[in-house]
C-alpha cells in the first residue's frame, strides 16, 4: 500500500503569495472556517441521531470551495455533488438552513425533502446536490448552455453567468464527463469543470482506477485548457479561478481545473475509514488549508491573532445558532409528504 501511495506526488508546501488585498483574504479565510465548523458540528449531530442517511463531509477540501465560488458573483450559477454542504455555505446559503435541511425539518433550504445529498436554493442560483456521481455535470452543462441562449436568442445584454461544476476524481471515469467536455468546447460555453481530486473514490485510490491519473491533461482531447493547482492552498485556486471566470465570461469557452486535496474524513459518516493508511494522512493534514492560510495572514501581518481568534468565534457562533434553528423548527406535515413533487395550481 506504502509503495503505491508514493505515485501520489504533493504539491508544493508554500502557499501561493498574490496581489489579493486583505479585506479579501479574510472573507476567505472566514469562509474556510465556516465550513470546517459547520462539517464538525454535523459529525456531532449524525452520531447524536439528530441526522439519518448517508452524510459526506468535506473537511480538508475547502480552499476548493472557496477559492472557487468566492470567485463567482450572485448570477453565477454552482452545481454540486453529494459532498455539498461546503459548497451551499460558500455560495452564500445560510448556515441555518441547510442545518434544518440535514435535521429534515421544514425549514430546510429543500423543505426538509432533500437531506444531506440534495441542498438546493434557487434564490442562490446553487443547482443542487447530487446523490450520484457525474449527475450534476449535465445540469451544469444546462445552466451554462442557457446562459448563452438568453444572450445569443433573447438579445440579454447582462454579463453571462458562469456555472461552476464541482465533481471528483472519480467521475472522470464516466461518460458524462467525456460528452459534456466536447459539448461545452462546441458550443464555447461559460463553464468552469472543477475535480476535487481527493485521490480516493470512496476506497479506491484514485492511481489505481485510471489509465491517466494527471485529469487535467485530459481536456486537451476536447480543446480545452486544462490546469492542475494546489487544492490546499486557497489563494492559487483562486488564482485560477478568477482566469477561468474571466474566460467564461467573456465567451472564450470552458476551463477543466484539477485541485489536488484530501478529505479528512471518511467517505462518509458511515465509514471507518481504514483504507488509508495514517502515514498518507497525516502527510497531507499537515498541509490543512486553513491552518496554512492563518500562518500567511500572521507572517505577511495581514491582521492579528486577535483578530483571527474573533473570526472564529463568531463562526463558532454561528454554527450552533443554526443548530438551535434547526431544533426548534417544525418536522414536514405528514399531509404534505406529496408536496413540492409537481407543479401546484395558484
Amino acid at each position: 500500500m506504502l509503495e503505491k501511495i508514493k505515485k501520489v506526488t504533493l504539491p508544493v508546501t508554500s502557499i501561493t503569495s498574490n496581489t489579493i488585498n486583505k479585506d479579501i483574504i479574510l472573507l476567505l479565510y472566514e469562509d474556510m472556517l465556516l465550513g470546517r465548523h459547520f462539517e464538525d458540528m454535523c459529525a456531532q449531530m449524525y452520531y447524536r441521531g439528530k441526522m439519518f442517511g448517508f452524510v459526506h463531509l468535506y473537511n480538508g477540501q475547502e480552499a476548493v470551495s472557496t477559492g472557487i465560488i468566492k470567485a463567482l458573483t450572485a448570477n453565477d450559477y454552482v452545481c454540486s455533488t453529494y459532498r455539498d454542504h461546503v459548497h451551499a455555505l460558500s455560495k452564500g446559503i445560510e448556515p441555518k438552513y441547510i442545518m434544518a435541511e440535514l435535521f429534515g425539518k421544514e425549514t430546510g433550504c429543500s423543505r426538509g425533502r432533500g437531506g444531506s445529498m440534495h441542498i438546493f436554493s434557487a434564490k442562490h442560483n446553487f443547482l443542487g446536490g447530487f446523490a450520484f456521481i457525474g449527475e450534476g455535470i449535465p445540469v451544469a452543462i444546462g445552466a451554462a448552455f442557457q446562459s448563452v441562449y438568453k444572450r445569443q436568442v433573447l438579445r440579454d445584454t447582462n454579463p453571462l453567468s458562469v456555472t461552476a461544476c464541482f465533481f471528483g476524481d472519480g467521475t472522470t471515469n464516466n461518460g458524462q464527463f467525456f460528452e459534456c467536455l466536447n459539448m461545452s468546447v462546441l458550443w464555447k460555453l461559460p463553464v468552469i469543470f472543477v475535480v476535487e481530486n481527493n485521490q480516493w473514490a470512496i476506497g479506491m485510490a484514485h492511481h489505481r482506477s485510471t489509465s491517466s491519473p494527471e485529469i487535467h491533461k485530459k481536456a486537451q482531447a476536447f480543446g480545452l485548457p486544462g490546469i492542475e493547482v494546489d487544492g490546499m492552498d486557497v489563494l492559487a485556486v483562486r488564482n485560477v479561478a478568477e482566469q477561468a471566470v474571466t474566460r467564461a465570461r467573456t465567451g472564450e469557452g470552458p476551463t477543466l481545473i484539477e485541485a489536488l486535496t484530501y478529505r479528512f474524513r471518511g467517505h462518509s459518516l458511515a465509514d471507518p475509514d481504514e483504507l488509508r493508511s495514517s502515514q498518507e494522512k497525516n502527510a497531507w493534514m499537515a498541509r490543512d488549508p486553513i491552518k496554512r492560510l492563518r500562518k500567511h495572514i500572521l507572517d505577511k501581518k495581514l491582521s492579528t491573532q486577535d483578530c483571527l481568534n474573533n473570526i472564529e468565534a463568531n463562526v463558532k457562533d454561528c454554527i450552533n445558532d443554526s443548530v438551535n434553528f434547526a431544533l426548534s423548527s417544525p418536522e414536514p406535515k405528514l399531509q404534505d409528504l406529496t408536496k413540492y413533487l409537481f407543479v401546484e395550481n395558484e
